[in-house]
């Protein structure tokens, strides 16, 4: 028998540390928000302050009268906001003369008259802005124009800069990024003051944007129904949305879709806002993969997806996607970022082997394209290569691109960085990441609703960005519209890694449900999303199925639901929790409610209760028990409870988003999704009397041999080689996991004393078993092992290796089976047994030498002596 030592925690251990941070910092509000910083929103009078908005009069927008589309769409739309905000739009202007009373002045350093006569008349700062990559300055100015006493000023260093800077303001006075998009209301004011003084921000990640991908039927089938099709009316939306959440880069929906031929609308439109179009890790050369298997004028495309064999056509074919990119005019390109190299046709590998030299020739034959097409060297113009699945076996067989080429390093699909830059790598061109919210292949897809957890996404993010993958982030959404937590925390994080600390991880729930719904509940909602996004992280629900988990045992007359009843529990208890706190809301936040918080919760419950009542109707229809009837009924209800959500999403708004959940997601036999969903199948029994009732008996005590610690419930913390240990609370199955801070180091040794310590306590002696429970995560030196140490009290420390490595096309061999386990239990367990171990306290060592083992529990479990 083992029980926990009495080694208390000292003061100020780490898990305390970071609770009482995260619970001191402030919710967000969209106004007073410290209210003593420059350029701060506040709803009374600030002296020296801009009058943004008075009863019924907002402050007119002035842009310059050649202002870019990018920087007048922005001003546009910030108009719009005051009027969200104030009741009356903001009036619009593009001549100084008719300027009178408060004024917001947007434009671009070295574009705007209006704005250079101001640096010149040393009215504002902004020499720190030449040549800044989006960047932005915002200030308060005295006089800046003949009857303007006061404005604010929102300068860029460039298009998006401005873009930026103004969207900012939009967020700052409450009007959400989702305002559209997830139909989040926007709080009224009849006056905001903006604190006087300046600031500037700008991102700390070049390139940040997502993927919508794998979108029918639910995104296709809604924007076809709502738009006509995926088309630029509906585009528009999507990339405010984007421009809102401060990212710049998209690549187009894409099965069955060509961007620039469906509408030619799309592209302009994107350049016109500021959007950054590139296209996915197979479609090369700005080309979509439809347009390959559709005629092209004066071209002969189609025939085989095959460079060796079809050359030729392939080069005519690229060539039209760059001379498309060029029809700006003048010369001038529309915003973009290619895409170079090849994958086989419809996201497939190329073929057999690594043919590294055949790749090469591929890449320098489409830079030829690009430097003939533009009439510039290739380097002038921003170009990428995704390293995704096989692809990534070139880069480690050697082959390297030039130096001006983006190289993007890719996760597993499912959360886990495959590959990063090694430290003191330099590649001039940079690192940037291709990261997973949504899947098509195996084990199964995943595409129905979010089950992302921000804990993991930072995890991982920040380590990207520590091993200097700064480059660009772009993120796989699916049909975007189930994933706007999860996104806004993304490109939260892309634009200022830095600032999104541990503790700002922390607090992005609650200050996320405060901008959406106000402070009132924002602490409240922010809870439910964070135990939704633990509880999504046991088990996605494309890999639910009544043998998911294990049920207790039974008697004629209870049944015990084993750890299937426990998960259960947890989400009806996480359910009922959801309704209470939708009845403190207001009427017109209930839809963004619904969709935000309410639908995801509600849906997993109902899985899990349907798969729980099909398990207990398989076992006890086996056994002739006549109570399997009553299981049945609930799994048919389920069934039916999961059709009913879906509807009521779709008659939201009155069918705003009708469609956007018909994602199947009950009825999996393989890795592909099933055509429509199918009710697992039931048995009933004859019964010959009344069926007893279901009761459920009270759960078994533990197993008295097994302790199980929570990786945060350590008695000491070593530090070494300027590392420190660091909770993350609620990532993992427990309270939270464990690892080293900095993320990105090199490895470690046990000499260097960086080790977690537990208390433990054995009541007899013999035999015992260590294991560690670990959150998935992959080597990403190419070494392919990640090392953990285990040590007791004074003994020799014992190197536990976890060799987790997918091996997505060749699902047979020993390692593919390990990650596929990972993957769906969302865990990795490790494992070492100490042949004797005398009864009494003992001090278990956990020892750091890999970077990025993340530590999520411990069992210790006491063995009989066999000797």
């Amino acid at each position: 028998m083992l029980n926990r030592g009495s080694i208390r925690r000292s003061a100020g251990a780490p898990l305390a540390l970071v609770l009482a941070i995260a619970s001191a910092a402030p919710a967000t509000a969209a106004a007073d928000k410290g209210c003593a910083a420059p350029i701060a929103v506040c709803t009374h009078p600030v002296a020296g302050g801009f009058a943004l908005i008075r009863p019924g009069r907002p402050a007119t927008v002035l842009i310059d009268a050649n202002a870019d589309p990018a920087v007048r769409q922005a001003a546009t739309s910030f108009a719009e906001d005051l009027g969200r905000v104030g009741g009356r739009r903001a009036t619009l202007i593009d001549d100084p003369a008719r300027a009178h009373g408060p004024v917001v002045l947007i434009g671009v350093r070295g574009q705007s008259p209006m704005l250079d006569r101001l640096i010149a008349a040393r009215k504002i700062a902004a020499e720190d802005l030449a040549g800044q990559w989006e960047a932005y300055r915002q200030i308060v100015v005295e006089h800046p124009l003949p009857g303007v006493p006061r404005a604010l000023v929102v300068i860029g260093s460039d298009r998006r800069g401005a873009v930026f800077g103004t969207y900012d303001l939009s967020a700052r006075i409450g009007v959400s990024p989702w305002y559209w998009f997830a139909d989040v209301p926007v709080a009224r004011h009849r006056r905001l003051d903006i604190t006087p003084g300046a600031r500037r921000d700008q991102p700390k990640v070049r390139y940040r944007g997502f993927f919508i991908n794998d979108e029918d039927p639910s995104f296709s089938g809604w924007a076809k129904a709502r738009f006509g099709g995926v088309n630029a009316r509906m585009y528009r939306h999507v990339f405010e949305l984007e421009l809102r959440l401060m990212g710049n880069y998209f690549w187009p929906a894409m099965w069955g879709k060509a961007f620039h031929q469906d509408d030619p609308e799309n592209g302009r439109l994107a350049d016109a806002m500021g959007i950054v179009i590139g296209s996915s890790h197979h479609e090369p050369m700005m080309r979509a993969q439809a347009e390959w298997h559709r005629p092209q004028p004066g071209l002969t495309t189609g025939g085989p997806w095959d460079y060796t064999r079809n050359g030729a056509n392939l080069r005519a074919f690229w060539r039209g996607g760059i001379a498309r990119m060029m029809s700006k005019g003048g010369g001038r390109a529309y915003d973009s970022l290619v895409t170079i190299g090849m994958r086989g046709d419809g996201d497939e590998a190329m073929g057999g082997g690594t043919a590294t030299a055949l790749l090469e020739k591929i890449v320098a034959d489409q830079r030829a394209i690009i430097a003939d097409v533009t009439g510039r060297p290739a380097a002038e113009t921003p170009q990428i290569w995704a390293l995704y699945k096989e692809v990534q076996d070139y880069y480690d067989h050697g082959m390297r691109v030039p130096d001006d080429v983006i190289l993007l390093f890719s996760d597993d699909n499912w959360g886990q960085l495959r590959r990063l830059p090694a430290a003191g790598d330099h590649h001039p061109g940079g690192y940037g990441i291709y990261y997973h919210f949504d899947y098509v292949g195996a084990p199964r897809n995943y595409k129905w609703i979010n089950t992302n957890a921000i804990e993991k996404i930072w995890q991982q993010m920040d380590l990207a960005y520590q091993a200097n993958a700064r480059a660009a982030w772009i993120v796989n959404v699916g049909d975007l519209k189930p994933m706007e937590y999860p996104l806004s925390f993304f490109l939260r994080q892309a634009w200022d890694p830095d600032a999104m600390t541990l503790a700002a991880m922390q607090a992005f729930p609650r200050d996320w449900a405060a901008a959406a719904f106000g402070p009132g509940q924002a602490a409240a909602i922010g809870a439910l999303l964070t135990r939704y996004g633990q509880g999504v992280a046991l088990r996605k629900p494309e890999l639910l199925d009544p043998d998911s988990f294990p049920l207790g045992g039974q008697t004629a007359t209870r049944l015990d639901g084993g750890a299937f009843g426990r998960a259960v529990e947890t989400w009806t208890r996480l359910e009922r929790d959801v309704a209470r706190v939708r009845t403190h809301l207001a009427a017109d936040q209930r839809d963004a409610y619904f969709e935000l918080v309410e639908h995801p919760v509600r849906a997993m419950a109902t899985l899990y209760r349907l798969y729980y009542a099909v398990a207990w109707n398989h076992r006890l229809a086996g056994a002739g028990d006549p109570r399997a009837n009553v299981f049945a009924d609930r799994a048919e209800a389920a069934f039916a409870e999961d059709q009913a959500l879906t509807r009521a999403y779709h008659a939201l708004r009155g069918g705003k988003w009708d469609g956007m959940m018909r994602q199947t997601h009950i009825g999996y036999t393989g890795w592909q999704e099933p055509a429509r969903q199918i009710m697992p199948a039931v048995t009933r029994i004859a019964a010959a009397g009344p069926v007893p009732p279901i009761r459920f008996a009270t759960l078994p005590a533990p197993d008295p041999d097994t302790l199980h610690i929570e990786a945060a419930d350590y008695v000491g913390a070593e530090g070494a080689a300027g590392l420190r240990w660091a909770v993350i609370p609620h990532l993992g199955s427990g309270r939270g996991a464990v690892t080293s801070l900095p993320q990105g180091r090199a490895p470690t040794r046990p000499a260097d004393g960086m080790r977690l310590d537990y208390a433990i306590r054995v009541a007899r002696d013999g035999p015992v078993d260590i294991g560690l429970t670990l959150v998935p995560t992959l080597d990403t030196s190419g070494a392919g092992v990640l090392r953990t140490g285990v040590s007791l009290d004074d003994g020799p420390v014992a190197v536990l290796e976890d060799r987790l490595t997918p091996s997505p096309d060749d699902p047979a061999t020993a390692a593919q089976r390990a990650w596929t386990r990972a993957v769906i239990e969302n865990r990795r367990d490790l494992h070492l047994r100490l042949p004797h171990v005398a009864a009494g306290a003992h001090r278990l060592s956990v020892w750091r030498l890999d970077g990025n083992v993340v530590l999520g529990g411990l069992t210790v479990t006491s063995r009989p002596d066999d000797r």
